[in-house]
């Protein structure tokens, strides 16, 4: 696969894996897998930073709006909404956080060549996706606890194959929080632990020691940045129309398909 090529293929499966229910990390390891590329091995870990980055500024795009209300409302001593609501993102970072800083070593051991813990963990993923079809929507806010329970449901979405927006917004839909709430604070409360985490990164000076080129940075970063938008914009409105379901079958397809793919070779 030419270097650029798998560049775009890369970004775009970011793009869409990070905002869709199937998996971003799943995904990205199944591809390493079956290309059998010890190159994308070495250069995964800046080549993922800047995926990371690009769709970090695509949900950001998307929510602009909402995020400049919340500023506003941070400012303004009148809005009772916008406070309460950073402090509940600040809150839902905490479990992913800990997990991030103090078990990193563990982490990073998981996203190499684990493709049968990927593969079970899509299942997974695609059972936590039925279980929130089933549930009655109510129509209930965003408190403290709730926050705690998602933010616990994003840390254990770190591991490859579960994925982060299907666990966080399928566990606030499960607490009864409405549907769109529910996609807003699963698509805002992510941003601040990506910046965290490239931030980590960069200051760690690991980056630089199996860097790409430049220009396949930034057909990635293109890639995963404009797909992205389109793939938030669009699940925000699969999400209001409960259609999760077809998420959970293919969840199920993939994952059964790659433990048959191992079991028979």
């Amino acid at each position: 696969m030419g270097e650029y090529f798998e560049a775009l293929v890369l970004g775009i499966v970011q793009g869409l894996t990070e905002f869709l229910p199937v998996s971003s990390s799943g995904h990205l390891e199944i591809m390493k897998y079956l290309l059998d590329d010890d190159s994308l091995a070495q250069q995964s870990m800046m080549t993922t930073v800047f995926l990371h980055f690009a769709t970090a500024l695509s949900t950001i795009f998307v929510f602009r709006k909402d995020i400049i209300d919340i500023i506003k409302g941070v400012l303004d001593s009148n809005d009772k909404e916008s406070k309460p609501f950073v402090f509940y993102i600040i809150v839902s970072m905490i479990p992913a956080a800990f997990i991030g800083v103090f078990f990193d070593d563990i982490l990073e051991s998981l996203f190499h060549k684990k493709i049968a813990l990927v593969a079970s963990m899509l299942l997974m993923t695609g059972i936590i996706l039925l279980l929130s079809e089933w549930i009655k929507t109510k129509d209930r806010k965003i408190n403290i606890m709730n926050a705690v329970v998602i933010g616990i449901a994003q840390a254990i979405a770190i591991m490859p194959g579960i994925s982060r927006s299907g666990a966080t917004i399928g566990t606030a839909l499960m607490l009864g929080v409405d549907r769109e709430k529910a996609a807003r604070f699963s698509f805002l409360m992510v941003i601040p632990l990506i910046f965290g985490k490239i931030a980590k990164d960069l200051l760690s000076g690991e980056l630089l020691a199996a860097m790409p080129s430049v220009s396949y940075l930034i057909i990635g970063f293109l890639g995963a940045f404009l797909t992205g938008v389109f793939a938030c914009s669009f699940m925000i409105n699969v999400v209001k129309r409960a259609q999760l379901s077809w998420f959970a079958l293919y969840c199920f397809l993939v994952g059964g398909a790659i433990l048959l793919y191992i079991t028979l070779t």
